[in-house]
């Protein structure tokens, strides 16, 4: 079988490149209608402030069961009758996580709403761990910043569809959709769903893939069978982990800090709207739905300034370089963060929604561009997956224990935890200096 080394990789062009990441495009629509709606959906159905966290654990807790797993085997698969190697953990993914999104809003127990939450999650993961990989698989050294801002790109776009379906009234506005929906927020999920469905489709029939590449010591030329791969991505995966660079380990702690006040931020915020902005606090009434609603506004704010900063980053990055560029959005987002307590006004909310949309057009871009450049090629999806260790580990200490103290400290005020996610986002921008002089002790060894 032939393979493709990453400097033979023909430049793509602009469409094929867009080709790439608009599944992302609809993955961000099953993550942006949980983040709108799964604290508010709790709440309906009886949880307390302290049980939220909780209840949210399913997120965290599959990306670091599914997607370590994930990345391995989409590096070792290889579907020579259809050249499919990332593209099936797509599609798999995208059917659960479909039949869960429709499931979701006839929820009549937290039970349920929880379990399908885990569905919903671990189908998500099944989706996106193999996207980073396979833009780096598709896109040659040259185009690869250009690849990730484009799947960057699509984040924001989904991020704004995804909460513009959330924030509308839709039994009100458009009276026919009660035939297929009894309520705004059950239509929010069903179009939800439908998009993702049809973004992933479209990524899988579009593009095609390259064969895994042959290792430099030849280690990896053997092609496994699924269940050969499955059998040793434990011990694989554990090499990786021991053999990090060191400039992956120090990503780490930033990616830490980061996700850990993303995550507050994403438990605490829409219901921070409803009670603390709007003076809800009875979550069955219409003031709560209301607020609700604006919450997943101003989401769609921040989802329209990622893709517009996105545009920005490549610019940003050739004048101050990738971790100053990531070390400043994340000071702008972290700022936006702990400004939310002391809002009042609800048009106000969209200064720190732009913040937050900086921020994370960053964090989803910056530090790839900057681990792809220290990994193995053969071994994107391992790495990848092991990386985002480091992103749901801070997640599952928000959810299983330290939110609660956080809350308690706080006096169960959702706004607050807010807040001090934002502290904790301005305390991974304070640690990206440590890069820089792992980036210039690299640069001088190669000298």
């Amino acid at each position: 079988m032939n393979t493709v080394k990453t400097d033979s990789k023909p430049d793509l062009k602009w469409w094929q490149i867009l080709n790439l990441s608009v599944g992302f495009f609809g993955i961000q629509h099953g993550f942006e209608i949980q983040f709108a709606r799964m604290s508010s959906i709790y709440e309906q159905l009886g949880a307390n402030p302290q049980t939220i966290p909780m209840l949210w654990l399913a997120a965290p807790m599959t990306g670091l069961i599914i997607q370590p797993i994930i990345g391995y085997m989409s590096d070792k698969t290889w579907i020579s009758s259809f050249k499919m190697r990332r593209r099936p953990y797509f599609l798999i993914g995208a059917i659960f996580a479909t039949i869960a999104l429709f499931l979701m809003p006839n929820a009549s127990a937290l039970w349920m709403a929880a379990g399908l939450l885990w569905i919903l999650d671990a189908s998500l993961n099944i989706s996106m761990e193999p996207f980073r990989a396979f833009v780096a698989d598709k896109t040659n050294d040259k185009q690869r910043s250009n690849g990730f801002a484009m799947q960057t790109l699509m984040i924001g776009l989904g991020t704004i569809s995804g909460n513009f379906i959330a924030s509308l009234d839709f039994v009100k506005n458009i009276p026919w959709i009660k035939q297929f929906a009894p309520t705004s927020m059950h239509a929010s999920f069903y179009i939800c769903a439908i998009i993702y469905l049809i973004a992933i489709l479209y990524t899988v029939i579009t593009t095609d893939e390259y064969p895994p590449e042959e290792s430099a010591d030849k280690t990896t030329d053997k092609r496994e069978s699924f269940q050969e791969a499955f059998k040793n991505w434990f011990f694989d995966t554990k090499n990786c982990f021991l053999k990090m660079p060191l400039v992956m380990k120090q990503l780490a702690l930033v990616q830490f800090f980061t996700w850990m006040g993303l995550f507050c931020m994403w438990m605490f915020y829409t219901v921070a709207v409803a009670r603390y902005v709007f003076g809800a606090s009875d979550p069955h009434s219409s003031l709560y739905e209301e607020g609700i609603r604006y919450g997943a506004f101003t989401l769609m704010i921040k989802g329209l300034a990622t893709p517009l900063f996105a545009l920005c980053i490549p610019f940003i990055v050739k004048r101050i370089g990738a971790i100053w560029t990531h070390m400043a959005s994340l000071i702008v987002c972290g700022v936006g963060l702990l400004s939310i307590p002391l809002i009042k006004i609800p048009a106000m909310l969209i200064i720190p929604m732009i913040a937050a949309g900086i921020g994370w057009a960053a964090i989803t871009s910056i530090p790839y561009i900057i681990l792809s450049n220290h990994i193995p090629k053969e071994k994107y999806g391992t790495y990848m997956g092991i990386f985002n260790i480091f992103i749901v580990l801070p997640e599952i200490l928000v959810s299983i224990g330290l939110s609660a103290l956080i809350m308690g400290m706080l006096g169960g005020n959702h706004a607050f935890a807010v807040g001090f996610g934002g502290i904790l986002i301005l305390t991974a921008a304070a640690i990206c200096p440590i890069l820089k002089k792992s980036e210039n002790a690299k640069a001088r060894v190669e000298i």
